[in-house]
């Protein structure tokens, strides 16, 4: 039967329809304004900036993929958790995680990919080099199989899970190679586990291993959820706090951590972290964001359906979401492609006009897979 009835948390949703809209603006930055940095890469120069709303545009959206791996992560959890309920097995459950990743994969080659190759001619000129991208491996493929990886831990306790997480999200600093290393051709199979670039066809932004650490610590969280919620908010403000001094001290000292250092005593130059692959500094600030956010959110849990409603249906529909506007700022961007795009100034009503219309749609796909029962292929989207 359908779970139109099944408690959902709304902090969660908030978090992600509100790092949702954020990433509109990006994406629109991408498509319609055609004012999108060319990326934040080891190996390579940090993107510079003219004026800060130029840097805030993008800087907002840093906190967007950190929250997309720490919500699935959660989100997983918490869906085996309801489906223990109704008597699914272990083996029903990892099944469908397997199905729902692989499916992710899929939409990335077949769909993202897509809506990226009606972008800008330019290219993000990532460490490595090749001839013209065909294979892009970018966050939906990373989601998906972080989701596959992931699930086969979602049995370990929190205190396993915490030491799991942190070696993994701390050891994949490790793993990036020096500055000099950065035209190096290194196999697909690195590019996808651990050291983003480009290598012949092959393109890679979201390597596994780093992001995966944030999906176990989704876990955490959605196990601290199941066992007391208003303790988990309390400490997801704590969390938060502590990675953000963190940051501080980390992006201070420079060093470790960093992976390119602070150059210039700037606000901008401090703020401009490395995000392919994500830099410490780059997580402690942007995962301590989410959780500041979440515990925020929880104080405001009784009003989110009032005026909250537009986070809400957004971060219940992300997927439906994320596939639709990249296609809706792509055609729009398309019609003023002969201009070089509109401009930052001219960007944002149109991203605001975009949200609008999206609205409608979401709000549509909720409902309509809401009636849905617990083993519908719809459940896998």
């Amino acid at each position: 039967m359908p779970d139109s009835k099944t408690e959902r948390l709304l902090p969660l949703d908030a978090l992600r329809g509100f790092i949702m809209i954020l990433m509109a603006i990006d994406h629109a930055n991408y498509f319609v304004a055609r004012m999108h940095p060319t990326g934040e890469f080891w190996g390579v120069p940090l993107p510079q900036y003219d004026s800060i709303l130029e840097f805030l545009t993008r800087f907002v959206s840093h906190i967007c993929a950190p929250g997309f791996f720490f919500l699935m992560g959660a989100g997983m959890v918490l869906f085996a958790h309801s489906r223990h309920s109704l008597g699914w097995a272990d083996s029903k459950i990892f099944r469908h995680f397997l199905i729902r990743g692989l499916i992710l994969i899929v939409l990335q080659f077949f769909l993202e990919n897509i809506a990226w190759a009606m972008g800008p001619v330019y290219t993000f000129n990532p460490p490595g080099g090749g001839d013209v991208v065909m294979l892009h491996f970018g966050v939906l493929s990373a989601l998906g199989a972080a989701m596959v990886i992931g699930a086969l831990f979602l049995r370990l306790k929190p205190a396993v899970l915490v030491g799991l997480s942190s070696t993994i999200i701390i050891g994949a600093q490790f793993l990036v190679p020096d500055a000099s290393q950065s035209g190096h051709l290194y196999s697909p199979l690195l590019r996808m586990l651990s050291i983003p670039g480009q290598t012949g066809i092959f393109q890679s932004f979201y390597p596994i291993i780093p992001w995966l650490g944030l999906v176990l610590f989704g876990f955490v969280f959605g196990k601290w959820l199941l066992r007391d919620r208003s303790r988990a908010y309390r400490w997801a403000v704590i969390l938060g706090g502590i990675l953000l001094i963190a940051f501080l001290i980390l992006r201070t000292i420079g060093g470790f951590g960093n992976i390119h250092a602070s150059e210039k005593s700037s606000l901008i130059s401090f703020l401009n972290v490395t995000k392919y692959p994500p830099s410490l500094t780059f997580i402690f600030l942007n995962l301590g964001l989410c959780l500041i956010l979440i515990g925020v959110f929880s104080r405001l849990n009784s009003s989110l359906k009032r005026w909250g409603k537009p986070l809400l249906v957004f971060g219940r529909s992300a997927l439906f979401f994320y596939i639709i506007h990249l296609y809706m700022f792509a055609l729009i961007g398309l019609l003023f492609a002969s201009k070089g795009g509109l401009g930052l100034g001219a960007m944002y009503p149109v991203w605001l006009v975009a949200l609008i219309i999206l609205y409608p749609l979401c709000l549509w796909y909720r409902r309509f897979k809401r009636k849905k029962p617990p083993d519908s292929i719809w459940r896998f989207f």
